[in-house]
């Protein structure tokens, strides 16, 4: 067959990038090798929320139930049901994902990809069989897969990646987790409220390494409350896996060997380059684009995972569409990304926006800082979750929203307001006279930004 474009990889660059191509009135093909969804909804994102919903469920009913006045006798989980709730909620979004191929008339080519000359693309499938189609323009949006540690390799049972971790047929009774980013900290919450021993080890000074430094030390103060041991400024020196544990000698506050059922190593994440034709790449193996993703070969671009950070599912379908409208329409001048939030689905929860205040003293911005602490709260007060703070950096002399950090209850839902302040230049004062529903959380975000200038009312 013959395409406008081919889409290399199914994840949220891909099906988004191959989604927007047919609503442009092109003839579209998308070829995944494993699911539609990619990572994200098959192995990531999706799934792992669905984990932690299990988590929070049982940690509120097991060890907070008499502050919400419930009593019970015998509360049990089933690890195994936790596990299949977690893989059916992935089902169901893989198959929307190809009924909207279906809907947009894209044609769904199951196996794998490379690249040949002249615009063409080898599609091998699970059973061998080969099929070359062209295009006039090719997209790869092969993403990226867990990167291990050359000194303590993947085997799939002591020393597993997050995607072994999600499956587990068993829950284990104690687990190192080695990083403390945003999959590390994750996973040691999910496993914690399930009664597994955890130890995070990290090597940089806190845990969420890239997020505002209060922000880690709160999550790093409410994890040791919760019983989770997060080993900071912590350098792994020797490592040994067995088929039935594992055990890591760490240099750090003390110098210890850590023995455990099984090791996650969460260190982030490797390249998935598809064959044939090679792409220029970045020094750490990405494929090197430019403003209008387009790679070294023309007519092939990329966008997504596979050409860096930030490694975030909603920034590589804001890539993929950028992309494809400017190849597709007329006059479109495709953006790269500048502001995107993050977040970290642990307890409390993460999300951010726009610099920390570290990035803005090593910049030397000036900057005014409010911040509000759900302490104060209402409605945090009311639904029991009062750990955190909304901060915002305000510029000066304008008074222009530079970042903003959230920790605490339904963090990554409220960050979008403050991501759209900075994308329209808000000021503080536009925040500040913008009537916020009373009760809500969102309320923290109203009185940070007045905070900022000793008008807050609660505080």
């Amino acid at each position: 067959m013959n395409y406008d474009l081919i889409v290399i990889g199914g994840g949220p660059a891909g099906y988004v990038g191959a989604i927007r191509a047919a609503q442009l009135g092109k003839k579209v093909a998308c070829v995944e090798k494993e699911r539609a969804g990619g990572t994200c909804l098959n192995w990531g994102c999706i799934p792992t929320k669905a984990l932690l919903r299990n988590a929070e469920l049982y940690q509120i009913l097991s060890k907070r139930a008499a502050e919400f006045g419930f009593s019970f006798d015998n509360l049990k989980f089933d690890w195994g049901k936790t596990i299949a709730r977690s893989r059916d909620v992935s089902d169901k979004n893989a198959t929307g994902i190809e009924f909207l191929f279906k809907k947009n008339k894209i044609d769904y080519l199951k196996g794998e990809a490379s690249l040949e000359a002249g615009g063409a693309v080898k599609v091998k499938s699970a059973d061998g069989k080969e099929e070359t189609h062209t295009a006039g323009k090719i997209l790869i949006a092969t993403g990226c897969v867990s990167r291990g540690l050359p000194t303590f390799p993947f085997n799939g049972k002591t020393v597993i990646s997050s995607k072994e971790a999600m499956v587990l047929p068993s829950q284990p009774k104690s687990i190192v987790i080695i990083g403390a980013g945003a999959i590390g900290i994750e996973f040691a919450y999910f496993f914690n409220a399930f009664g597994t021993k955890v130890t995070v080890v990290e090597m940089l000074p806190n845990a969420l390494p890239y997020e505002d430094t209060d922000v880690s030390q709160v999550i790093e103060r409410s994890y040791q409350k919760q019983g989770i041991a997060v080993l900071t400024n912590t350098k792994i020196t020797k490592t040994e896996a067995t088929e039935t544990g594992v055990k890591i000698t760490v240099e750090g506050k003390k110098n210890e060997t850590l023995e455990a059922d099984l090791a996650l190593v969460a260190i982030g994440v490797s390249p998935v380059l598809p064959g044939g034709l090679k792409p220029e790449l970045t020094e750490r193996g990405y494929i090197k684009v430019n403003d209008a993703y387009e790679t070294s070969i023309p007519g092939v671009y990329a966008a997504g995972d596979i050409i860096g950070a930030p490694w975030l599912a909603h920034v590589a379908s804001y890539e993929a569409i950028q992309a494809v409208e400017g190849i597709f329409k007329e006059g479109h001048k495709p953006q790269r990304v500048k502001t995107f939030p993050a977040c970290t689905y642990s307890h409390p929860q993460v999300a951010s926006v726009g610099l920390t205040e570290r990035e803005a003293k090593e910049k030397k911005i000036a900057y005014k800082l409010g911040k509000f602490p759900f302490m104060a709260s209402g409605k945090a007060r009311a639904v029991g979750e009062t750990d955190g703070f909304v901060k915002i950096l305000i510029g000066e002399p304008n008074g222009e929203i530079l970042g903003a950090h959230i920790v605490g209850p339904d963090a990554p839902e409220m960050i979008a307001e403050l991501g759209l302040a900075i994308t329209l230049e808000a000021t503080w004062e536009e925040i500040e006279a913008t009537i916020h529903a009373h009760p809500t959380l969102s309320e923290a975000v109203h009185e940070a930004t007045e905070n900022a200038f000793g008008l807050s009312i609660h505080i």
